[in-house]
């Protein structure tokens, strides 16, 4: 069973950084394509990024594109999310995740594709001045 973990949330005033980080025990992350999720209060769970094994594919919402950086250590066995110029809209709970079998970026990213996910419990990001 992968066991996932965020850290890194907190609050931060608008135009501020954070960076998050999902971690996994006792499973290699690098055998998993990897997606970063939100869901703000009263809204639908969404996808904001996620990146291949190697690494070398990843995607990217369009309300994030630009001040959001994914990235994975895949010896130290973890993901990064990178929030730069954070705006008070990108206040949720995060979540990373996984999938059950081998997806695409894009597939992952897309909660209406038909997949199942492992899910981290989340990490709580507000920002707010």
């Amino acid at each position: 069973q992968l066991q996932l973990v965020e850290s890194g949330g907190g609050l931060v005033q608008p135009g501020g950084s954070l960076r998050l980080s999902c971690a996994a025990s006792r499973v290699t992350l690098d055998y998993y394509t990897i997606g970063w999720f939100r869901q703000a209060p009263g809204k639908e769970r969404e996808g904001v990024s996620c990146i291949s094994k190697s690494g070398g594919n990843t995607n990217y919402a369009d309300s994030v594109k630009g001040r959001f950086t994914i990235s994975r250590d895949n010896a130290k066995n973890t993901v990064y999310l990178q929030m730069n110029s954070l705006k008070p809209e990108d206040t949720a709970i995060y979540y990373c995740a996984a999938p059950y079998g081998i997806t695409t970026v894009q597939a992952m990213c897309n909660m209406q594709t038909p997949i199942r996910r492992y899910w981290g419990q989340g990490t709580q990001v507000t920002v707010s001045s």
